[in-house]
């Protein structure tokens, strides 16, 4: 059993959410793909593609893009648990010309990328 499959069976998610708030919600996301540790895996490289693009993205694109790129990585991110993501891109959906917002994302982006990087060891 590989650390990701380690970290969404059910118990030992419950034990590693209550420890550390870490940037994705492991029980969300084994809820979500139905306890299927490849499928969970599978998501999370999709989700750290998306979300690296969007960050890439959010600094020079107009407000209008930085709503609508928001808007995407928002709904992916309350997908698979990354609920801080979702909250800042809710922020940069409200107030696009806040550089703050995007500044903050692109630090929860890195978090969310190194975790996943070391649940996959």
């Amino acid at each position: 059993m590989n650390e990701v499959e380690r970290a969404m069976a059910p118990g030992s998610v419950e034990q590693a959410c209550k420890q550390s708030r870490a940037p994705i919600d492991l029980d969300h996301l084994h809820r979500q793909t139905m306890g299927d540790s490849a499928l969970g895996r599978e998501v999370l490289d999709l989700f750290i593609e998306q979300s690296l693009s969007v960050r890439d993205q959010l600094a020079g694109a107009a407000p209008r893009q930085r709503v609508l790129l928001a808007h995407g990585l928002k709904g992916a991110a309350r997908g698979v648990g990354a609920f801080a993501i979702a909250e800042c891109a809710d922020a940069i959906e409200r107030n696009p010309d806040d550089p703050d917002h995007v500044e903050r994302l692109a630090s929860l982006v890195e978090d969310v990328r190194a975790f996943v990087a070391a649940l996959n060891g």
